[in-house]
Order: C-alpha cells, then sequence, then structure tokens
C-alpha cells in the first residue's frame, strides 16, 4: 500500500509545482481526448440496436438469435 502512496505523492507533487502553461496544456489535452473520443463513438460505433428495432423484445430476439445462430459463429467448428 505503501508504494501506491508514493506514486500517488509523487503525481500529486509534480502537478502541483507545475508551471501555470503547463497546467492550461494538460487541460487543453484532456479537453481534446474527451472531444475525439465522443466523436470516434458517436461516428464509429452507432447504436445498431436502437435504430434497428423497436422495442426491447425485438433487440434481444435478435441478439439471441445471432449469438445461437452456428452459421455466423466463426469460432464454432463442426
Amino acid at each position: 500500500m505503501s508504494v501506491i502512496k508514493n506514486i500517488f505523492g509523487f503525481y500529486r507533487d509534480g502537478f502541483r509545482n507545475m508551471p501555470k502553461w503547463g497546467k492550461q496544456l494538460w487541460i487543453i489535452i484532456i479537453l481534446k481526448g474527451i472531444v475525439i473520443f465522443i466523436l470516434i463513438r458517436f461516428l464509429f460505433f452507432p447504436n445498431f440496436l436502437k435504430t434497428e428495432f423497436n422495442t426491447n423484445k425485438e433487440r434481444s430476439e435478435h441478439v439471441l438469435e445471432q449469438l445461437t445462430n452456428s452459421e455466423n459463429n466463426d469460432t464454432v467448428k463442426h
């Protein structure tokens, strides 16, 4: 547990002693990361089940069918 406290203290002290421009730079980096994550999430990983099916029952039936259909399941060898 002492090792974790030492690591945490190392980073805490480093950020406390960082110059103002360094803190501003980290804020910009974090904001850019959040924006990029949100854009990638919505552009490349759309919610297929919400757009293709209207009810939870239809969604669950589709998922069950995809999981149990042996033609679509490439990992199972017969």
